[in-house]
């Protein structure tokens, strides 16, 4: 266990590599109720999601879900967020969990320009559990009415899920199918045990922090914190899908520098921190890496000059003093079969 954000965080139950394998073979289940909720409201609240958030919300009908931002005037990280659509004048934000303080007071700032708009930090309101792995449908559709072949990919539908009464969107941060689970906190417990019962022939178990990082590193998947912040670019990030058209018009030049994906060529395991060269020259640090249980490799992300960020591409990384060989590669690390 370790603390993180006020909260007391489960590394591993049984083991990363276990858990990572579980999710990957058959299932996994996650206590991520660390992550923070605000709830956006009122006859004005889309135009107000439109103006604080990069991606274009207008396009969610009640029911749908994106992936998006709150940037700055520079295009700089405040955060990366998940924007739901409860209604068409109702908003849920998932934020993440050391920037819930930060992420509210930047929204409730801007909402002053929009006449019928409140927000509310609705984070003590909702424990939030995700089930991924390719057997997570076959495990929660027995505990719940709602169909969930009929939900696409960051689609949710409210309903009971173990006679408890919630929110079940598909979507997740392992590049697995799977479902993350919003319930009230007093009955979280309830779920989690019916969940774990459901998914225990198929495989699944509980998972923690250290597979979480494993599987969304190997699925390329940003966080905050390591791989982008309030210093890096949303277009530099190779996150400009994520920004709707009419913002990408007003963009300037291409970024001097590329978030990219690489793996080691000569032993040795590239963590955090470490120092990144180019022609004997310091560029950066690594964002993220590790060895991985599925890719086998030691892999990572960092950030390159943009002349030197194309697939195959070689460069170093210092090593505890020693320069290892690290050649650029396409994210993701991993795509599950279809």
């Amino acid at each position: 266990m370790v603390e993180f954000a006020g909260w007391e965080m489960p590394v591993e139950y049984t083991g990363i590599t276990q858990e990572h394998l579980a999710v990957r073979g058959a299932a996994g289940l996650f206590d991520v109720s660390h992550m923070g909720e605000i709830e956006i409201a009122g006859k004005d609240a889309l135009a107000a999601v439109q103006s604080i958030f990069c991606n274009d919300a207008a396009k969610l009908q009640p029911g749908d879900a994106q992936y998006s931002a709150i940037l700055t005037a520079q295009n700089a990280f405040v955060d990366d967020v998940v924007v739901y659509r409860l209604r068409s004048d109702h908003f849920l934000v998932v934020v993440n969990a050391a920037n819930v303080a930060k992420d509210y007071n930047w929204i409730a700032e801007r909402l002053g320009g929009f006449s019928d708009a409140v927000a509310m930090d609705a984070s003590s309101r909702y424990a939030l559990l995700a089930v991924q792995g390719p057997a997570a449908a076959g495990i929660v559709q027995p505990l719940t009415g709602v169909d969930l072949a009929s939900l696409k990919h960051y689609s949710f539908a409210h309903g009971e899920i173990a006679n408890v009464r919630g929110t079940i969107s598909r979507t997740g941060y392992t590049r697995e199918d799977g479902f993350e689970i919003f319930v009230p906190p007093q009955q979280a417990d309830r779920v989690w045990q019916a969940v774990v019962a459901s998914g225990q022939p198929d495989g699944l178990i509980p998972c923690g922090l250290g597979a979480r990082d494993t599987l969304r590193l190997e699925a390329g998947m940003r966080l905050y914190g390591n791989d982008i912040d309030d210093t890096t670019d949303v277009f530099e990030a190779g996150l400009g899908w994520i920004v709707a058209a009419s913002r990408r018009a007003q963009t300037a030049a291409p970024p001097a520098r590329k978030l990219i994906g690489f793996e080691l060529l000569d032993p040795g395991v590239a963590r955090h921190g470490y120092d990144v060269y180019v022609g004997g020259s310091a560029v950066g640090k690594v964002t993220s890496g590790t060895q991985t249980p599925t890719v086998r490799k030691s892999i990572g992300m960092t950030y390159l000059p943009s002349a030197n960020a194309n697939a195959g591409s070689e460069f170093e990384v210092d090593i505890r003093g020693r320069r290892t060989r690290a050649r650029v590669v396409k994210l993701p690390f991993y795509k599950r079969a279809t």
